[in-house]
């Protein structure tokens, strides 16, 4: 027999907690925050791919950075949080599988790197009025291609975690 971790011992303490229980026991709780999990996760990829589209030039004429940047970065701010909430609540009511799962690990790096994708990529947009160069044109087109790379790479990941079991 082998001692268990801190980590088993926390998820084992978290999945008893009356909230958890609450969260386990009614059937229809899980679906409901799963929904809004996936439509906040469908408005911060539309938004990354309406975003990366304008940067690209696939997307309409091409914008100043300041048009380019506000309603796609909008929507990823509000979904994010939207995102958080429910991400934690689908954690408390199944922490083993999610905490002790190498791809969720993965998963929240990616999330974490994407968010800093985003932040830079708004603070280039609203300080660019025009062009901004060949160099700023080829670093803006990186940011939007590796957004997507992201974001692509976060929603496998989020399937995965039901299939991976942990090690």
């Amino acid at each position: 027999m082998t001692n268990p971790s801190s980590l088993d011992t926390f998820c084992d303490w978290l999945k008893d907690t009356g909230f958890s229980l609450t969260l386990q026991s009614v059937e229809w709780i899980i679906p409901l925050v799963q929904t809004v999990h996936i439509l906040a996760i469908a408005a911060v990829v539309g938004a990354a791919i309406t975003l990366s589209l304008r940067v690209l030039r696939a997307k309409g004429r091409p914008q100043p950075g300041t048009r380019v940047a506000s309603t796609p970065f909008l929507a990823i701010w509000v979904a994010l949080p939207i995102l958080l909430v429910t991400g934690a609540l689908l954690v408390i009511a199944e922490p083993a599988r999610d905490l002790e799962n190498p791809v969720f690990a993965l998963k929240m790096g990616l999330v974490l790197v994407a968010v800093a994708v985003t932040f830079v990529q708004q603070a280039w947009l609203r300080r660019t009025t025009g062009d901004g160069g060949p160099v700023r044109r080829l670093l803006q087109s990186t940011l939007a291609v590796g957004s997507l790379a992201l974001w692509a790479a976060i929603i496998l990941a989020g399937r995965l975690i039901a299939y991976i079991q942990s090690f």
